[in-house]
């Protein structure tokens, strides 16, 4: 985690350090990518293999299914306003819909996000998908990483901007949340079930009001 005393000023030297990475290299990446980092799969929808059970893609379209029951995915889970309903229609493929915007996100988007990855986990591999694979999706590939793989910060921001998914100048809003987030009161809220760090959420409060009302 970032130290307290982390000015404004280191804030956006590592900014500028992180957007200096083009995506017109994204292919001499892909061929020195450190083991670690998700491994590419399919250029065509910037499918990536985070881990054995978890895939990362832009958004895939009807002829990306056959690869996608080659690879055993079980569970799709969709960062778009749009379902995934009009691509498809597999029975055996479970979707969820789980829309956000990188320039809103809070901890509960980032629970939400991964609870579902890990409970769909247990059924089988999982693709995780937005427009582009990249913005949106980066930001939960490296909360994913941070959170329940361990990971420190700047190892999932070096993967998340300098991996060759996409132009990292989208990457801006999803760096300044991973650098200011609680990594361990997520920790805490993801094991205890809380859909939020904060107490004053939207969604603890009304979890508290329905509890209330039980009683």
């Amino acid at each position: 985690m970032f130290p307290r005393s982390f000015s404004t000023a280191a804030f956006l030297c590592l900014l500028a350090a992180t957007f200096s990475f083009s995506y017109a290299h994204a292919e001499d990446t892909w061929s020195t990518r450190p083991g670690e980092w998700a491994q590419p799969v399919e250029i065509r929808y910037n499918l990536f293999q985070m881990s054995p059970t978890l895939y990362r893609s832009a958004l895939p379209d009807r002829a990306a299914v056959p690869l996608l029951t080659e690879l055993k995915v079980a569970t799709v889970i969709n960062f778009l306003p749009e379902p995934d309903s009009g691509w498809l229609s597999s029975p055996g493929i479970t979707q969820i819909q789980l829309p956000y915007r990188t320039n809103h996100v809070d901890d509960a988007d980032v629970l939400k996000v991964l609870r579902a990855i890990r409970d769909a986990e247990s059924n089988g591999p999982v693709l995780m998908h937005c427009k582009h694979g990249s913005d949106r999706t980066g930001l939960m590939a490296a909360m994913y990483r941070v959170v329940i793989q361990g990971w420190s910060k700047e190892e999932a921001l070096d993967e998340m901007t300098q991996g060759g998914f996409g132009d990292n100048t989208h990457f801006r809003d999803g760096v300044r949340y991973i650098m200011q987030v609680d990594t361990g009161k997520l920790r805490t809220a993801l094991a205890n079930g809380d859909c939020s760090t904060s107490p004053f959420a939207a969604c603890s409060m009304k979890s508290w009001l329905k509890s209330a009302n039980v009683e």
